[in-house]
């Protein structure tokens, strides 16, 4: 069972809730997916299970396959996706800072957001020589262990940092990784004084990134822009002479953010 279906069957929101703990399992899976399959993970009784299942494939937030009797992600999702991107989403703001940085530097850039304590990858501008690493745009990863995650963090007001804390897992990606909350603590704490954050190697092995968060004019943030690169080609002091520019970037974004009234994390 994963987490978000074990938070959402907690979280007393009711028949709206579970149901969407049902669409997160057919996400989640990554694939076309077939009742048995996920009635292996669920915590709904079968009956519970095809009931909402139905449901979701009659408003089009899934899709059945009846040759192959699977379950997918259904077109209206792509609609609502599309809008929220559009609505909630920082990347159409943000796209020509990121076209700009990216034609200046040669290096990937990313753009990022805070999702329930985890960095959800809003935008990527691919190196001018593209590295292979995990970020892609839409994609969910920790936010303990990425320079975009932590310069978000240790931007945020003490009880959604709580929160946030919480929902780290900790699990030892490399021999860099924070393994424990007193040592991301005081990691935040450097980076709430330098003003950005790195990657030492810390989510995957020589990937290495400079991040700065996009702050609202009372320090909050509502995102972070890195520069990604790989230690076949670079070094920390290199990416730390591009910090100055980056929060730069992250200030024009930010001011931006502001006049369109962006909520706040």
């Amino acid at each position: 069972m994963t987490k978000a279906i074990t938070d959402g069957a907690a979280s007393g929101d009711g028949t709206v809730g579970k149901a969407l703990d049902v669409l997160d399992m057919v996400a989640n899976h990554g694939a076309p997916v077939r009742f048995t399959e996920l009635l292996t993970q669920s915590p709904f009784p079968k009956a519970t299970l095809y009931r909402f299942l139905q449901t979701l494939t009659h408003q089009n937030l899934l899709s059945y396959d009846a040759e192959r009797q699977t379950y997918a992600l259904g077109m209206r999702l792509v609609r609502l996706a599309h809008t929220a991107w559009a609505q909630s989403s920082l990347a159409p703001l943000a796209r020509p800072h990121l076209d700009a940085l990216s034609a200046k530097l040669g290096e990937t850039i990313h753009l990022a957001q805070l999702d329930q304590g985890q960095v959800l990858y809003v935008d990527k501008r691919n190196a001018a020589q593209p590295v292979e690493m995990f970020s892609s745009a839409g994609k969910v990863g920790p936010a303990y262990c990425t320079g975009v995650g932590k310069a978000m963090m240790a931007f945020l007001p003490p009880e959604a940092l709580e929160q946030a804390l919480n929902r780290q897992s900790f699990y030892q990606f490399t021999p860099h990784t924070y393994v424990n909350r007193d040592q991301l603590c005081a990691e935040l704490e450097a980076i709430r004084a330098r003003g950005y954050a790195f990657d030492r190697e810390e989510h995957e092995p020589n990937i290495i990134c400079v991040a700065a968060p996009i702050l609202t004019d009372r320090g909050r943030p509502i995102g972070a822009i890195s520069v990604t690169s790989t230690l076949l080609r670079t070094n920390l002091t290199e990416l730390e002479t591009l910090a100055p520019q980056l929060l730069a970037v992250a200030n024009n974004i930010a001011m931006e953010a502001r006049d369109w009234r962006f909520p706040e994390q």
